[in-house]
């Protein structure tokens, strides 16, 4: 059994998305051992809800080292779902391979500082693209540039908004968020 670790900052729909795909049987072999949130949000109510150990982990400069003193010593993955913290760069690189990151844009473009939620989607349609999408990517002390897991794209469309943008992109994340994860618990370096 592969031990997941989730960290959250908001209403955790992507933690849900991964509770349901672990109870049905999308993602085999797995469980959540621990959801982390750096701020008050239903994404704990969630984890409650399921009967999943959760923790509040204030954000600030100590949040990377107080995180790694509650990390179970089995976890095999660290998932960021709609995680708004930024990670030193000591933890990214003492669990190196074993941080994975959802991103509401097609890497590389549209990632780092200040670049999530409708700031994404905003930026996108003011740049003119032609497409958009989602990203699953490795967690590394770059932000948005750890090597790309799986990403799917669509077309925009002419009177797209970033209201319209980021629930086209929720339903992509809800799809290849359990893949992803999927691929990356049983490569063969675990």
């Amino acid at each position: 059994m592969k031990n997941i670790v989730v960290l959250v900052s908001g209403g955790g729909t992507n933690l849900q998305r991964i509770i349901d795909c672990i109870e049905s049987g999308e993602i085999p072999n797995a469980q959540i051992s621990l959801v982390v949130a750096d701020r008050e949000c239903f994404g704990l109510q969630r984890a409650e809800n399921s009967g999943i150990k959760n923790v509040l982990i204030k954000r600030g400069k100590d949040f990377s080292e107080n995180l790694s003193k509650i990390l179970p010593e089995d976890t095999d993955l660290i998932v960021l779902a709609g995680f708004l913290s930024i990670l030193n760069k000591e933890f990214c690189e003492n669990f190196s391979g074993k941080i994975i990151n959802i991103h509401p844009a097609l890497l590389p473009k549209f990632g780092g500082k200040g670049m999530w939620g409708h700031h994404v989607h905003e930026a996108v349609l003011k740049a003119g693209e032609k497409q958009s999408g989602a990203t699953v990517h490795y967690v590394t002390s770059g932000i948005d540039e750890g090597e790309i897991i799986l990403q799917k794209s669509f077309d925009i469309s002419e009177h797209e908004t970033p209201e319209s943008l980021a629930e086209k992109i929720h339903a992509i994340e809800y799809e290849i968020f359990p893949e992803a994860i999927n691929l990356v618990l049983n490569k063969d370096k675990w």
